[in-house]
Formats: C-alpha cells, structure tokens, sequence
C-alpha cells in the first residue's frame, strides 16, 4: 500500500505520509498565541472530545497547538495516546513550580502538536493550593512564562487549548484566568445549557476579580441528532442567543468519535473521512479564519454579550 494518501471529504482535504497527517491547504497562522479554555459546567457535553479533535485538526493545518490536560481523569491524555502515569504533568506545575518546559511532550503522528498532561495526583491540587499566594494564578504564571520562552527561541505556540473538568472548582478558575477565550462545547440538551448559565456565572466573577479580558468566543455544538425535535430546539435558542459566537457548524452524535479514544486516537487519526471528523475539521478551520483577521474585522472581542 502506498504511504501517500490524498482524500477529499466534504471541507476536509488531507495528505497522509509516513503515519503523520497534513492539510493539502494549511490553516491561516493567528495575529499572536490565542489561549482557550474548554469548559462547560455541565460534564459529559463533549469538552475532552472537542479539546483534542479541535487541537489535532490545527496541528494537521500546520499550526503549533498546545493542549493542556486539566482534569485529573486525564482523558485528553488518552486520545493523544500519551502515557501519563510516566511523566510528570500538571500537578508538578501548579504545586511544585515546575517549568512547562519539563512536563510538555510531543503527540505521536503530530509534529505540531504537543500535550501537558494529567493523571489522578491533579485531584489534590486544588487542596494543596488553598493556602497559596495568588492560588488562582498560578496556571497563568507559568504558562505565559513558557509562552515567552518559546516566541524568544523563535517557536511560537499558536494556540492553546486548556482542557478543565467539569466542576466550578479551583482547577476550572485557574484556567479561565489564563486564557484569553472560552471555547464552550454545548451537547444539544437541555442541561447542557443550563451548564452554560452556569459557566456565565463564573465568568462573570473571574472577569472582575481575576481577568477581565476573558470572554466566549466560541460555542461548538455536540452530539447532535437532526432527527430529534430538542436537538434543533436546543441548536435553534443557541443561534438566537449567541449568533457570533456560536460555530454552526453541529457535531454529529456518531460511533466513531466515540471509538477514537479506545485507541488513544482522535478521530481525525481514527476515521478522518468520517462526518464527525469532517465536522471538527471544519470548526477548527472556522477558528484558525476567526483569528487570522484583524481585530476590528471579526467578533473574538465583543465577548458573550447576547445572552
């Protein structure tokens, strides 16, 4: 079998060589690093899923993607394929004070993209930090550090994709103070918009205390099923209520996004022709255009004001 592949599949065009994927077309590089967190309040919407298939479908685009592994059931791990009982990872960082640079490892198959992974020691982080100066910082401390050290040697990160778990814990404010942008992945349910009202909440009190730059600037949805009458209901009030930040382009619920990880894959690696890889293909490309114009050009800055 030929190791050069070339399929086309609705918006997705990509060029397999030697085990490593790439775009035929790259993906626009961004004005500078643009930092995400991927949260929902609401567990079970997708937001791991999203998190790694978003930063692969960027790293097949040429982009520098950095996906930071914040939940201590460490799944983003799992979908990268990277083992995360043998290195040190978050924890370390947070509590210990150790460089990003000594945590991060590149995903296999993937020369752009990396990971700072998690394992269940992440669990006692919140714990262990109560008593911390500037506790709610300290994720931002150290990941704008490894940022400037990567632009100084001429290795700029592109995006940062901070993978939080779902709770209105510790961990979760720590990443929305680091980030620039909330990425909220919304499974076409009604409780995931009540995870959503939520999230608002919390952001509302991060931006006055903590970062007041933070804001929504994109909403995905997940799992969604045209066939059924509160899928479109729930896409529908989501159009209404967010219509710049909101992606339409719908993930699909399908098998083979949820198989990926059983074979710590994505499904862009898994089944790259599959509808559910189309889709996230088609996101990510949407996300890298948003941040390649010009800031009065585009809606990154107006924040989730609609609601």
């Amino acid at each position: 079998m030929d190791d050069s592949r070339e399929t086309i599949s609705g918006q997705m065009t990509e060029k397999k060589v030697i085990g490593i994927r790439r775009l035929k077309e790259p993906m626009p590089t961004p004005l500078k690093t643009r930092v995400f967190t991927v949260a929902n309040q609401k567990g079970g919407v997708g937001k791991t899923t999203t998190a790694v298939n978003i930063a692969a479908a960027l790293a097949m685009g040429g982009l520098k993607v950095l996906v930071i592994d914040l939940d201590p059931q460490g799944n983003a791990c799992t979908a990268l394929g990277i083992d995360r009982n043998e290195l040190p990872g978050m924890y370390e960082v947070l509590v210990n004070d150790l460089p990003f640079s000594e945590v991060v490892t590149k995903v296999s198959g993937f020369p752009h993209l990396e990971c700072a992974p998690a394992d269940i020691s992440l669990a006692g982080a919140e714990i262990n930090m109560v008593s911390f100066v500037s506790r709610e910082g300290r994720l931002k401390l150290a990941l704008d550090k490894f940022l400037a050290q990567r632009e100084a040697s001429g290795a700029r990160i592109d995006y940062v994709l901070i993978d939080c778990p779902p709770s209105l814990g510790l961990l979760t404010v720590n990443a929305l103070t680091a980030a620039q942008e909330v990425l909220v992945p919304i499974q076409c349910e009604y409780y995931s918009l009540e995870g959503l009202t939520l999230l608002l909440q919390t952001l509302t009190q991060v931006q006055k205390m903590l970062n007041q730059t933070v804001h929504i600037s994109t909403i995905v949805l997940t799992m969604f099923d045209s066939r059924t009458r509160l899928a479109n209901d729930v896409a529908n009030s989501v159009r209404q209520h967010f219509p710049n930040e909101l992606i339409d382009i719908p993930i699909p619920r399908a098998v083979r996004v949820s198989e990926a990880p059983s074979f710590n894959q994505t499904v862009m690696t898994y089944d790259a022709a599959s509808p559910g890889a189309v889709a996230y293909m088609g996101v990510a490309r949407e996300i890298a255009l948003r941040g390649s114009r010009e800031p009065g050009n585009n809606n990154l800055n107006n924040g989730a004001n609609s609601a």
